[in-house]
């Protein structure tokens, strides 16, 4: 069952909230808008092995003046604005907003487990031949929160657990 926006808004008065920083404006009937805060271009390969991974290096890239990036067609590693706090019992899935695919980008993410805390980062993906213009703080993604049916056991309790906080 994916959690309405009263139910969203009840969480995020928790202790410690759903996500932190949110402003109302964010706050959609089916999910809460995150935004971009840092954007990272590729600068080596990645390693996926059977019992070791290497995440891929990066650069941080630099704003202009006005916080906006300007992005060539390619992959970039995006962190988040906001950082989240997964109860127990609840996952989130996220989906690019309607105006980033417009602009001929997306988002390409994985599943927030029960039990995760951090600021995330993503895969941002520019596909447009001219490029994207995205300033810091825009509304890039929508996270949509489910129930999880069963027992969710101690939940997330992997590499990524509690990163950039």
């Amino acid at each position: 069952m994916i959690l309405s926006g009263d139910s969203l808004i009840s969480l995020l008065k928790s202790k410690p909230p759903l996500v932190e920083g949110v402003d109302k404006s964010q706050i959609q009937p089916n999910g809460i808008d995150i935004r971009i805060d840092t954007v990272f271009k590729f600068e080596s390969a990645g390693e996926i092995g059977i019992k070791e991974s290497q995440i891929a290096g990066v650069s941080e890239m630099a704003p202009d003046s006005g916080g906006w990036f300007f992005l060539m067609p390619g992959a970039y590693r995006v962190r988040l604005m906001e950082v989240v706090h997964i109860p127990l019992g609840i996952s989130a899935i996220a989906r690019p907003r309607s105006t980033l695919t417009r602009c001929g980008a997306s988002v390409h993410t994985a599943l927030w487990d029960s039990g995760y805390e951090g600021r995330s980062e993503v895969l941002l993906t520019v596909y447009n031949p001219s490029g994207l213009r995205i300033q810091r703080g825009a509304r890039i993604i929508q996270l949509v929160f489910f129930l999880c049916e069963g027992r969710v056991g101690s939940g997330y309790d992997g590499r990524y657990q509690g990163e950039n906080v």
